[in-house]
């Protein structure tokens, strides 16, 4: 018999909603189609069912339908512990979000963005619908490596099998997440040009200063060296470009740029004091300040450090989330930590003076690193996901800003920062009281102490500030938001140019196969854990629109009311302390 809804026997009609393969079970036990499955169905209900009452319906229609009620409350009954756990698990997130607090907290007033969640590339990684070979074919780094022919697919089509519309040739139509908001910083960098553009001799006169020079033609890149840098800065920041050339394939322009791999910035705004009549040369660089025209790129250590044995930055940025998960805040070290190279500015070695001694704790642990001792150690103690086991930590530049503030922000930890004078190509997104604490570049030692016993006494307040950093950093500089940066940066960029770009004579071309095959040691381990191994299947985030004036002038006003807001609880703490002694 074909059961169909209309068709059931009016006995069942009075069944609740329930599944229609339960309703034929049924109708067939009541029509006497499956009789043996009744008997199992009567002892679960504990009815004992003789001959002739196997043959009276209504006492079969009475036993399915005490079966099917006790059936059904049995699953709503499931359903009701499912739905208060969903809840529970809710209400218990939604208490623990760190913009939570009683209007007397601090932090009233302060809103904490939930950034866009980008795909996880430790988790059901997606696969690149076409990879580009890298195959070293000459093992003996003394043979010269030559570049494939056509290596770069020049475009994409929507016709290519498994190929999202995203990888079409005009990858800027289709509809994508909006970037972090530090890409607005793109504007204010390459603002100095946007009315005379930027010449050749713009580009010439950054020479002076720089170590290299990158040019893009057709999707191939040329480089001329000027000087060498320190370590191999200068390698692995040309190796970023080619991983961007990879990953975006025909889709960035021709450039011309020039590159300073030093510590600080060097066009000075003060050689230029009208932009619009006399713009100043071109100039990327790794950090800027208020008194410098460069343009800010991400450093070379988001593809490593070989040097110190720094892994690239997707796979570090892993391990330190995952010493994250090994150490609640609550159990960590309630001091400040710090080790580094204090030797290179006076700010540093004035840190020193911070340090626990028989007269005096500020509440500080610092640790001079002598990365000779550390290299004959192989870096054993050296290793930065191992380091966040303190409650604070405190960043401070060295001669220009310093490459570990990425990895002092991952860290869950408030990050203790001293007044920095430098900004590197994120940073400038970083909220006081929201991404770290504001410490006096003055009386550092006495800030340091002030901070750590606020956080220790207010530490639902002190882990949002962690969690908000390393929230920060894990998900808005992934590395393919900074392959986004770039990506975006160097486009912005080469509209500007007033002439075409073309190889210059001193210029050798380079791939990933000329850096990559003669490499050894840690250098060639990076750059082959660092490697894009084909095209993304996602177009480039969406660029947000340049800050307006009243914006502008409002984001560095709330940075300094949130610093003084801190200076203040501080004084106050301290007029307190004067007043007991």
């Amino acid at each position: 018999m074909n059961f169909t809804p209309s068709k059931l026997p009016a006995r069942v009609a009075w069944l609740p909603k329930i599944k229609l393969q339960d309703k034929k079970v049924i109708t067939r036990l009541v029509l006497g189609a499956t009789p043996k499955l009744l008997p199992k169905i009567a002892r679960k209900e504990k009815v004992h069912l003789d001959n002739a009452k196997m043959k009276d319906p209504v006492v079969l229609q009475g036993i399915l339908h005490r079966h099917c009620r006790s059936s059904l409350a049995t699953l709503f009954l499931v359903i009701l512990c499912i739905v208060a756990f969903v809840l529970a698990r809710l209400l218990d997130s939604s208490s623990n979000f760190p913009g939570n607090y009683s209007p007397k907290s601090i932090f009233a007033g302060i809103t904490f963005p939930k950034y866009p969640r980008l795909h996880d590339p430790w988790k059901n990684p997606k696969r690149n619908p076409i990879e580009i070979p890298m195959t070293c074919s000459h093992t003996n780094s003394t043979v010269q490596i030559t570049c494939p022919t056509s290596y770069y697919p020049l475009k994409f089509s929507k016709s290519d099998e498994n190929l999202d519309s995203d990888l079409d040739p005009d990858p800027d139509a289709a509809m994508q997440p909006t970037c972090p908001d530090y890409f607005c910083w793109i504007h204010e960098d390459l603002w100095p040009w946007r009315e005379t553009g930027i010449t050749l001799g713009m580009v010439e006169a950054a020479k002076r200063t720089a170590s290299f020079r990158l040019v893009v033609v057709n999707g191939t890149v040329y480089v001329e060296t000027y000087r060498r840098s320190f370590q191999t800065r200068d390698v692995f920041t040309q190796w970023g470009i080619l991983q961007l050339l990879r990953l975006y394939p025909g889709r960035l322009p021709d450039l011309d740029m020039i590159f300073s791999c030093a510590d600080q910035p060097t066009v000075v705004k003060q050689l230029y004091p009208n932009p619009n009549a006399s713009a100043p040369p071109a100039l990327f660089s790794y950090d800027g300040d208020d008194a410098t025209f460069d343009i800010v790129f991400p450093d070379w250590s988001f593809w490593g450090w070989p040097e110190i044995a720094i892994k690239p930055w997707e796979q570090l940025s892993k391990d330190l989330k995952e010493g994250n998960e090994r150490m609640q805040w609550v159990d960590k070290e309630p001091q400040a930590y710090w080790k580094g190279n204090a030797k290179l500015t006076l700010s540093r070695k004035d840190l020193l003076r911070c340090n626990v001694s028989g007269k005096q704790d500020w509440n500080a642990r610092i640790y001079q690193q002598d990365w000779h001792s550390e290299e004959r150690q192989d870096f054993k103690n050296s290793n930065l996901a191992n380091q966040c086991i303190h409650r604070f930590k405190i960043y401070i530049e060295g001669f220009g800003w310093s490459v570990s503030q990425k990895y002092i922000l991952a860290c869950d930890s408030v990050t203790l920062m001293v007044k920095p004078r430098y900004y590197e190509f994120f940073s400038r997104s970083l909220i006081p009281l929201q991404h770290y604490w504001p410490i006096r570049d003055i009386n550092k030692c006495r800030s340091i102490k002030y901070a750590v016993e606020w956080g220790n006494n207010h530490q639902e307040e002190a882990q949002a500030i962690g969690k908000a950093a390393s929230r920060f950093v894990q998900e808005e500089l992934q590395m393919k938001y900074v392959y986004d940066y770039m990506f975006h940066l160097l486009k912005e960029y080469a509209k500007l140019l007033k002439y075409k770009p073309s190889v210059p004579p001193n210029a050798i071309e380079v791939c990933s196969e000329s850096m990559a095959c003669p490499a050894d040691g840690l250098v060639k381990k990076y750059m082959m854990d660092s490697v894009v191994t084909g095209p993304s299947n996602e177009a480039p985030c969406t660029m947000p629109p340049p800050y307006g004036p009243a914006t502008f002038h409002s984001i560095l006003e709330r940075k300094e009311s949130r610093i003084r807001q801190a200076e203040t609880l501080e004084e106050q703490y301290l007029n307190s302390q004067n007043n007991h002694k």
